[in-house]
């Protein structure tokens, strides 16, 4: 992840990179010369006395969240964080309140709220196309996880936390059907699915989607209880209901996150793995594919958009659109902060407690507003 920071951020203007930071000095060297980033370290702390450094970005493993967030925010440093912002609802409450007391600039890195359709979806709803949101569901599938040599760090909860499936892609698809809609959760019922409990954990270190195979000499095994799979059926607002499944499983499934709207007047539906198309639907006339065009989008959500009908933007797009809202605001203070924040983070981990506690009471837990 830190290495699509850097790309992004390669694209954003007046956005210099002064540093890296790495476990190993030598890989974040390594790092470093390939974008012509000279400085490079392997203890994040001399990064944070540097008062030239403006702005942090943290792409480490969950639990390191907290606390690189919070002596960055005490050092005074505008702070962008990958999600799940911490490990437990209580750290995220904390980071909230410090990051509102020093005045600093926070985010939570939702990314893919800010593909163009998915904008345009928000758009469409703000202006009343789809009149009254009556149901929201999709689905998050991936397969990078469905053989047992594929061991990341997310395997383990001490990293990743005590939710796996639902905090690493779980949280994107609540994320974006809370934006999009603009209702929040109320209540839901979750059931969360470990398939694959026995793992073989190699002795070295292998990078998030390599696909390399464990040789099994080399490694050892170890037994998981973190979700392979969740199911949520939900509220929100006052009368819409919704259903979502989450998966790393998923065989052939590689990045498959869709989102449907159904309203009283209009419907929408939008595919990840298709990401300039957007599907919109009606009872009484006919349906159709909408392709991303600039000129033919809501105006807010073709702000989203840099490049012309017939010109495809993805995934590497989105952290674009966030670095630059993100560092905009950093230039100017009184400008809105136009990106999810830290107290956002707050509110993906209320929904994946309430996730956790409905599991493993087998019922309904109501999820308190903001």
């Amino acid at each position: 992840m830190g290495r699509v920071h850097l790309e992004a951020l390669r694209r954003v203007e007046g956005v210099e990179v002064v540093a890296i930071v790495g476990r190993e000095l030598a890989s974040a060297e390594r790092l470093g010369a390939g974008f012509s980033v000279e400085k490079a370290e392997c203890d994040y702390r001399r990064i944070l006395s540097d008062d030239s450094i403006d702005a942090v970005h943290i792409c480490t493993p969950n639990a390191l969240h907290y606390p690189m967030a919070k002596d960055a925010l005490l050092a005074g440093k505008h702070v962008l964080c990958e999600k799940p912002i911490t490990n437990t609802i209580e750290e995220a409450a904390e980071l909230v309140k410090l990051a509102e007391q020093q005045n600093l600039r926070n985010c939570v890195c939702h990314n893919l709220r800010y593909y163009p359709m998915v904008q345009q979806m928000r758009r469409m709803r703000e202006d009343g196309n789809l009149g009254r949101v009556l149901m929201v569901q999709g689905t998050y599938s991936q397969d990078w996880l469905l053989y047992n040599t594929g061991w990341n760090w997310r395997m383990d909860p001490r990293a990743g936390g005590a939710l796996r499936t639902m905090a690493d892609v779980g949280t994107h698809w609540f994320d974006m059907a809370e934006h999009v809609t603009g209702l929040r959760v109320s209540s839901l019922c979750a059931d969360l699915q470990t398939f694959f409990p026995a793992w073989k954990r190699p002795k070295r270190n292998i990078e998030t989607f390599s696909n390399q195979t464990v040789n099994l000499q080399d490694a050892e095994d170890i037994e998981v209880d973190t979700e392979d799979y969740g199911a949520v059926i939900f509220h929100m607002g006052d009368i819409a209901r919704g259903s979502m499944t989450a998966s790393q499983v998923s065989g052939g499934r590689k990045n498959h996150l869709s989102l449907e709207i159904y309203g009283t007047d209009a419907s929408v539906g939008w595919d990840q793995e298709r990401p300039n198309e957007l599907w919109v639907g009606r009872r009484n006339g006919p349906n159709h594919l909408m392709l991303k065009d600039p000129a033919s989008m809501q105006i807010e959500a073709a702000a989203y958009s840099d490049m012309p009908a017939g010109h495809n933007e993805g995934y590497g797009d989105t952290f674009k659109q966030v670095f630059r809202r993100f560092y905009a605001s950093i230039a100017e203070p009184q400008a809105p902060a136009n990106y999810p924040q830290f107290i956002d983070g707050f509110r993906h981990m209320q929904l994946m407690q309430a996730e956790l506690e409905s599991h493993r009471k087998r019922g309904w837990i109501d999820v308190p507003g903001l």
